[in-house]
């Protein structure tokens, strides 16, 4: 059971996206090699619309990992009917490394909330072995991070953090 003072707890990410889980990898996501992302922090979505700097690190280069960056608050965070909208997935990440040794399954789609605040979330799998991950999904929406890693076989998460983000007006951008 998740502390409720955990930030996926209280940012509702465990429980809407993953279950409760025991952190064991520590991973590092940042934007424009400066703009590290911690958990509720919020984000203009001009400020991460290039593709993250993840770094895994595990201290075993022989142990692989599976990322996936979701949105579930697709439209909107009061009706999101199309819960979850998968952002990006990345496999085969070996252990202290990033992002850019693995293998891109389903290509990075920048953030672009138009209704309410979202929460872009990133979650790492350690996978039983390397080529683990069968196939894409079939569409980015109506994903579901818990039946990928169940399909998958991939257990539960080894790390995840999330941020928020809205739509910027042009005062906002100013």
């Amino acid at each position: 059971m998740a502390r409720l003072s955990d930030p996926l707890a209280v940012g509702r990410v465990i429980g809407e996206v993953i279950d409760s889980f025991h952190p064991s990898v520590r991973m590092m996501v940042t934007y424009n090699s400066s703009k590290l992302v911690c958990n509720g922090h919020e984000f203009y979505p001009s400020a991460v619309v290039s593709e993250p700097r993840v770094a895994v690190q595990c201290g075993d280069m022989r142990s692989f990992f599976t990322l996936v960056m979701t949105d579930p608050d697709v439209p909107g965070p009061s009706d999101p009917y199309l819960r979850e909208h998968v952002h990006w997935i990345v496999t085969d990440i070996p252990g202290t490394t990033d992002t850019s040794f693995g293998k891109e399954v389903v290509g990075h789609e920048s953030p672009r909330p138009s209704i309410g605040i979202h929460r872009f979330v990133f979650v790492l799998f350690q996978q039983k072995r390397r080529h683990s991950v069968v196939a894409p999904p079939p569409s980015r929406d109506r994903f579901s991070t818990r039946r990928f890693a169940q399909e998958n076989d991939l257990g539960l998460p080894v790390a995840a953090v999330y941020f928020n983000a809205q739509r910027e007006t042009a005062a906002r951008r100013l």
